[in-house]
């Protein structure tokens, strides 16, 4: 039912369980449930932009944390607990 996908589960699982529901209290309508879990945008600007907004978090990020364990290995030199 999920199709091997754990995105799909929940909605799956939600359509279920309130389709159920419903037929329980004798109506005719029905709910339908979906998921679209990545943007299907079609302007490339768009999809560009995008990226070049991850890829700059990334570099920042990057960035910043390797000092992280220079530092980290510094204080446990210092405190000698090697």
């Amino acid at each position: 039912m999920c199709a091997g996908e754990t995105v799909n589960c929940l909605p799956v699982l939600i359509n279920i369980l309130s389709n159920t529901f419903l037929r329980l209290s004798d109506s005719t309508a029905r709910i339908r449930v979906w998921s679209e879990p990545f943007d299907t945008t079609q302007n490339p600007g768009v999809k560009s932009n995008i990226f070049f907004f991850c890829l700059g978090h990334m570099l920042i990020l990057a960035a910043g944390l390797t000092p992280q364990f220079a530092v980290s290995s510094v204080e446990d030199y210092k405190v000698k607990s090697m």
